[in-house]
């Protein structure tokens, strides 16, 4: 495998998706290559309400409840 530069469905630029990304995407069993770059990925699940930043099922909230 080699690494591939793809367009982002959303801003048109291109970005690379490295031969350790597709290694990760074949595991997980995905099928499709990913549509967005890393930016726009990241702004697409902000607005989905910041589930998958690392914080667990939580998505940011019931954190501190002082």
């Amino acid at each position: 495998m080699a690494d591939k530069t793809l367009s982002c469905k959303d801003c048109g630029s291109d970005f690379l998706f490295t031969e350790g990304e597709q290694e990760f995407f074949k595991e997980k069993g995905f099928q499709n290559e990913p549509q967005r770059c890393p930016t726009c990925r990241k702004a697409k699940k902000a607005q989905r309400g910041g589930f998958g930043n690392g914080r667990g099922n939580s998505g940011g909230y019931g954190g501190n409840r002082y």
